[in-house]
């Protein structure tokens, strides 16, 4: 999440009560979780494992919670509970508002777009021309919709990421991360009935170009999905993939989190992708492997009790 103008690490640090380190004259220009963090933004991190990761990302301003060397052009922020604060500058600047008409008064709608009855668009939501939205459709705040999109009936776009931070060590385990990202979603896209796209935690979750979308699909927050994919119904992306332009997923493929897809690959239906996979490829099976060799190994499977037998019978 990108703030409105560059806020004063000064500030924040009075804000959530902590100490500097580092170079305290800077401004920070964004919160970003770890996945996505640019120069200019901040970051929590509050378990041992992952403090030189986040001291050592793009981000300028790390809010932790133990004394430790920083690097000269960066700053740390040293507090007690770092998530916490993580939340309160969110919910700061991405504060929940309040919507009780279908259509927020605050919604940009563009020329010949048509809003079925039923449908709710929420809060700052840019819809572009030509679309068409279906009844029961839900657009939450802060999302972008390009020209000549079509959402059908019981879609529901920018819904929070399913995203917590666990800890086994207090009453509550898992507590949820403020989602302050949102979906942006191309020209040309066509989204299936009751299908869910997840806002960003804290950047952006994005459909390109041409993309079309059957039923009953679900992308995880901060998913980027090439220009021209083509998606079948019950597909399941999680969080953080990058799905490249030309991907092709067939009905109930799963993929794995934090992984890549490249250009043109084809993933034949109910296939598990586990790990990033090349392009100009198909795959087949869990985990989802070059659908070649995968038939020609089932192939020699097959034969075994044939070949078990020509060996201790003949």
């Amino acid at each position: 999440m990108q703030f409105p103008s560059p806020v004063s690490i000064k500030w924040i640090a009075s804000f959530i009560d902590a100490t500097i380190i580092g170079n305290d004259t800077l401004a920070a220009t964004g919160i970003n979780e770890l996945h996505k963090v640019e120069e200019g933004d901040l970051v929590f991190v509050d378990h041992p494992k992952y403090y030189a990761t986040c001291i050592n990302s793009a981000a300028s301003f790390i809010i932790i919670n133990k004394t430790t060397d920083c690097p000269e052009e960066k700053a740390l922020l040293i507090v007690e509970n770092p998530f916490e604060s993580y939340c309160k500058i969110v919910n700061h600047f991405n504060p929940f508002t309040p919507s009780n008409k279908s259509i927020s008064e605050s919604a940009v709608v563009g020329e010949d777009t048509f809003i079925y009855p039923g449908a709710f668009i929420g809060n700052r939501v840019r819809i572009g021309g030509n679309c068409i939205i279906h009844p029961s459709v839900s657009i939450m705040d802060n999302c972008i919709i390009g020209n000549n999109v079509v959402i059908q009936a019981g879609t529901v776009i920018g819904s929070d990421a399913f995203y917590y931070n666990g800890k086994k060590d207090r009453d509550i385990w898992y507590k949820k991360m403020p989602s302050c990202g949102r979906v942006i979603i191309k020209d040309f896209v066509e989204i299936g009935a009751n299908c869910t796209i997840d806002r960003g935690v804290s950047n952006d979750t994005i459909i390109g170009e041409g993309t079309k979308f059957d039923n009953l699909i679900h992308i995880g927050h901060d998913t980027i999905v090439g220009k021209n994919c083509l998606f079948a119904a019950q597909v399941i992306v999680g969080g953080c993939v990058e799905i490249k332009d030309g991907v092709t997923l067939w009905g109930q493929v799963v993929v794995n989190k934090t992984l890549t897809i490249g250009e043109n690959a084809v993933v034949l239906g109910k296939a598990g992708v586990v790990g990033s996979i090349e392009g100009n490829k198909t795959y087949w099976g869990t985990p989802a492997q070059d659908a070649s060799i995968a038939k020609r190994e089932l192939v020699w499977i097959k034969r075994i009790p044939a070949l078990w037998d020509k060996v201790f019978n003949s």
